[in-house]
């Protein structure tokens, strides 16, 4: 394992690894999501990352190492423990990378707000090489009934408006009308979908429910 993180961070050029931090990485040569191998994925949006940096005058270098690193806690992460991005932010900042670095991690499931250009690119490049057709074994099929199984709980709601899977069906936005779903019913909203969606459904990682309660107030002036 230590090996196979040593073959990636060369063939990135990306120096200054720790050991521990090498190890994880090279776990992911033997983890697959959807039937794509994680270190492969790791490698290509890193590689993406870092040719997008370097067309917008970013930090190339910042890019490429957050690419290589953002699902290393894929390696440890247990069954119902949390987020791989939560866990891989953890894992990183132990083993001493920048706070750009960690939050890129953290950030690219956006379970925390993004707090650099260079996190978005990976957030960017993890979608294209997740998404890019022959990328992962799950049919296509499969996929979009997935998506419609996390809607259709949403909608069976009263006083959900519209809802959208999204992030690969890692989260769920549900829009309610501020009429009839009140602050407190919008909370107590999100954790009965969350509940009804781990009854019903079956899924990899985690699925954040984000309810939504908007009231817009317009006026004319003539």
């Amino acid at each position: 394992m230590l090996e196979e993180g040593e073959k990636a961070a060369y063939q990135l050029g990306v120096t200054g690894l720790s050991k521990e931090a090498l190890h994880n990485l090279g776990k992911l040569r033997y983890r697959s999501s959807y039937g794509q191998n994680v270190l492969a994925h790791s490698l290509e949006v890193a590689n993406l990352a870092g040719i997008m940096a370097g067309e917008l005058k970013l930090d190339v270098h910042l890019a490429k190492r957050a690419g290589l690193l953002h699902d290393i806690g894929k390696g440890s992460v247990v069954e119902g423990e949390g987020a791989h991005a939560t866990i891989g932010a953890e894992m990183a900042k132990k083993f001493g990378e920048s706070d750009r670095c960690v939050n890129a991690i953290a950030s690219h499931h956006n379970d925390c707000e993004p707090e650099s250009f260079e996190a978005v690119l990976v957030q960017v490049a993890d979608a294209i090489s997740a998404s890019r057709p022959g990328a992962r074994k799950e049919s296509l099929e499969t996929y979009l009934k997935r998506l419609e199984n996390l809607e259709k709980i949403a909608l069976s709601f009263k006083g959900v408006e519209k809802c959208y899977a999204i992030q690969a069906g890692r989260e769920l936005r549900v829009m309610v009308d501020n009429a009839v779903v009140s602050d407190d019913k919008a909370e107590a909203m999100a954790r009965e979908i969350a509940a009804k969606i781990e009854s019903e459904l079956k899924y990899p990682g985690m699925v954040k429910v984000t309810v939504i309660r908007e009231k817009r107030i317009i006026e004319f002036a003539k």
